[in-house]
């Protein structure tokens, strides 16, 4: 299957209205926002997002972040948790930079007036999946996320050097020579313009929408990762999707996130027939990590003939409950649940994206000028399954590294080169792009999901090949046929890692090949790229 367009469309930077910046930020969450703060102490920054300004998985992300702040937690223990769930993967050095350097970025965020939920004035620290102790610290209860999103936002708009620009589609990179120079754009409402920049930070979260179901916002379809491979950059780690072990499962209704410090804080997993079975999958119980649960439910569903099992929080005291978890409690709720009285229907949902585009420890990408940070970057540091509630950190940690170091090169503005790009029109009958789209998230969901193996990967092939026979080389004016093209290359990346890794570890699970082979696995990472193709090594 060729997805080997540098570009998606046709255009003449010479005849295209413009805008200039300093530094382009593609994203508005976590990692994307805290870069901008930091660049803009360097000159002027412009944030573009695809939908409004707070339309993000950070807006969502209710467990909290994890960080060593207490007395008896220390960066070892951080640390070691971290590579345990990472399977042998991990980058130390960047786990290392992670757990050092993220108490300083918490202690800005109090210094900006985030609320982190406390008791007689010390933090209230949660357990999650895969912690040795209590380092989570969390906001409103289920929260955390929206109280960083709201802090973050406010930061930037009380900057100068700050311009934000919502509902604007960032069709491609502007490139040439292995050099960045901004991006084509859709502003709504404008049309097309290119935006020159001196440095472009790519940070355009995660890829849940390209399965059927899914805890991400409906911005997360992984053009990020698109942009930058067109580019040139490179591609790592994409067989590594991890499943969130429990969503809300309500027949008609969307996946809502039911946090995993609901288990940390002694919710028990429990089948249709209302029967503990952890213990027979892992002896953390529903305290070992998410690839593992996540799984031990897909399985449980699979024998009991079920499309969900149950999550019990019914022996834990209703006050705490309300009080821990007032989202959770609350839209459970609204569909009729008393979490005090009933068992919570859950089910294993796409959540994370542990691949995306190749970065070194600053966040940059090996094309000149261009950076990466936060969900849609890979340095290694989550390995093969991210620890629960290292996310929302690492957008801190790296988004402030992708910032600085994006800002402290910068030097004087220079023209960009004159880039042209055309295409044939060939005319092709319309598309209706909504099935095409609902097919790849139900083929990716069914083939390319929590279990794979050789014969169905090779089926999700054969559909993507043929679907995109006409969609890739179709020349699309709107941006939900550029987003269609974004997630078939991602898919196809992702399908394809997912086969040449034969070994099951974290977020990767082959029923052909059950269980590690450090022998020819371990350290070893598949890498994309169009100058290169894919290669197999170490990061």
């Amino acid at each position: 299957m060729d997805i080997t367009k540098k570009f998606l469309i046709s255009f003449d930077t010479e005849k295209m209205s413009s805008l200039e910046t300093d530094v382009l930020v593609i994203g508005s969450g976590v990692a994307g926002l805290r870069a901008a703060i930091e660049s803009s102490r360097f000159g002027k920054v412009l944030i573009i997002t695809k939908s409004k300004f707070n339309e993000n998985n950070t807006e969502r992300a209710q467990g909290g972040i994890a960080v060593v702040l207490s007395k008896r937690d220390s960066f070892k223990k951080h640390r070691e948790d971290s590579l345990r769930a990472g399977k042998k993967l991990c980058d130390v050095e960047a786990v290392n930079i992670l757990v050092k350097e993220g108490p300083a970025r918490i202690k800005e965020l109090l210094k900006w007036g985030i609320n982190f939920d406390k008791e007689k004035g010390n933090f209230l620290f949660t357990r999650e999946a895969g912690h040795c102790m209590r380092r989570i610290l969390h906001s409103q209860g289920d929260s955390t996320g929206k109280e960083l999103e709201k802090i973050l936002i406010r930061k930037v708009k009380q900057n100068e050097n700050i311009r934000i620009l919502e509902y604007t589609y960032a069709i491609d990179l502007l490139h040439k020579e292995g050099v960045c120079f901004g991006a084509i754009v859709e502003i709504k409402g404008q049309g097309r313009k290119v935006i020159y920049a001196q440095k472009t930070i790519v940070a355009t979260g995660g890829i849940g929408q390209l399965y059927r179901e899914t805890t991400n916002s409906v911005v997360s379809t992984g053009c990020g990762v698109a942009l930058a491979y067109r580019a040139g950059a490179k591609i790592i780690d994409m067989e590594f999707i991890q499943f969130h072990p429990t969503t809300l499962y309500i027949a008609g209704a969307s996946r809502i996130l039911i946090s995993e410090a609901a288990r940390g804080e002694g919710g028990v997993l429990r089948n249709k027939f209302g029967i503990k079975f952890m213990k027979k999958y892992d002896k953390e119980k529903e305290l070992a990590s998410r690839d593992v649960v996540a799984r031990a439910i897909f399985n449980e569903m699979r024998d009991t003939k079920s499309a969900y099992v149950y999550l019990d929080l019914t022996h834990l005291n209703v006050e705490f409950l309300k009080k821990r978890f007032p989202y959770i409690t609350k839209t459970c709720f609204s569909f009729g649940i008393d979490v005090k009285k009933h068992f919570i229907p859950v089910c294993p949902t796409a959540h994370y994206m542990i691949g995306g585009i190749k970065t070194n420890k600053k966040g940059e990408t090996g094309i000149v000028n261009l950076y990466a940070c936060g969900e849609t970057a890979c340095l290694g540091l989550h390995g093969a399954n991210r620890l629960a509630s290292n996310s929302l950190l690492e957008g801190l940690v790296f988004g402030y590294r992708a910032g600085i170091c994006a800002g402290e090169s910068m030097g004087k503005r220079r023209k960009a080169f004159k880039i042209t790009n055309k295409f044939k029109d060939e005319k092709l009958k319309e598309l209706d792009r909504e099935d095409i789209r609902k097919s790849l998230k139900s083929l990716m969901t069914r083939f390319v999901g929590i279990e794979r193996d050789r014969e169905t990967l090779l089926e999700a092939r054969k559909e993507m090949i043929f679907w995109s026979s006409y969609v890739i080389r179709r020349l699309f004016s709107i941006p939900e046929g550029w987003e269609l093209q974004n997630m078939l290359t991602v898919a196809k990346i992702i399908q394809e890692s997912a086969l040449l890794r034969k070994e099951s570890r974290g977020g990767h699970y082959r029923k052909d090949y059950p269980v590690e082979n450090d022998m020819k696995w371990s350290g070893k990472h598949i890498e994309f790229s169009i100058k290169d193709g894919c290669r197999i090594g170490k990061i």
